[in-house]
């Protein structure tokens, strides 16, 4: 009997949080076998937190968390360790601001046994230049640093098998920004199965896009300095 923990990042969401849980929240319930729904609030400023607490109570899967904030990629990382110490036997992740579709994920349901993880691959995405740079900006730092190719590093729409997820994230540091993009190119380092599949990508549908050009060169040129730290431990895998 599998048991999926889906892990959803949420910060100053109150515009799409209700559409958010309405549209996951049927997946673990069909699933059952004690499955949840992790929505963990990222010290939000707005009322996110307090409209997740409103929604738990009619909710019984729904697990609304909240910690100080810690940006997109620690918070992540907190959802991730969160599901594996309450015994997940599978992860997905996806974000809090509607691009993605529910009904996209049953396919990669279908695969969870043949693969250690199935990742989305944005093909046509609607969310605007800044963070498609982003997206082939990283596609090419990976190739550059860690030698592997990633189809589409940072996608917030991946299942992942726990056991191999928990044995991953020993090479991610605490808190680290990039958690994702580093968790493909360990996948990948690793020569671990991974499958990527197209999936629909749309604008957000609310709220405000908290990335800017001035936040994309600060977390990339903070991100080379730390890849090329966690590819000294990487390397330690091909030895």
């Amino acid at each position: 009997m599998d048991k999926l923990y889906i892990v959803i990042p949420a910060y100053n969401e109150e515009e799409n949080i209700k559409d958010v849980v309405n549209d996951w929240y049927p997946v673990v319930d069909k699933i059952g076998n004690d499955s949840k729904l992790v929505i963990i609030d990222d010290g939000s400023k707005d009322s996110t937190y307090s409209i997740l607490q409103e929604m738990a109570k009619e909710k019984p899967a729904l697990l609304p968390v909240t910690k100080p904030n810690g940006g997109h990629g620690a918070t992540v990382l907190y959802g991730y360790n969160f599901a594996l110490e309450n015994g997940a036997d599978y992860v997905f992740q996806t974000d809090s601001d509607g691009q993605t579709l529910v009904e996209e994920f049953w396919p990669f349901w279908e695969k969870r046994e043949q693969f250690d993880m199935v990742i989305g691959h944005r093909a046509g995405r609607q969310d605007g230049f800044s963070r498609k740079f982003v997206t082939k900006t990283l596609k090419l730092v990976c190739r550059i640093c860690f030698h592997v190719k990633v189809t589409d590093a940072n996608t917030p729409f991946r299942l992942m098998e726990a056991k191999v997820l928990k044995d991953n994230l020993k090479y991610v540091p605490e808190n680290f920004n990039l958690s994702n993009v580093i968790l493909s190119v360990i996948y990948a380092k690793r020569k671990q199965k991974v499958q990527y599949m197209p999936i629909t990508f749309r604008p957000r549908q609310g709220g405000v896009n908290s990335i800017n050009m001035k936040k994309i060169f600060k977390i990339g040129k903070q991100a080379w300095k730390d890849f090329r730290q966690i590819n000294k431990s990487l390397k330690q895998i091909e030895e």
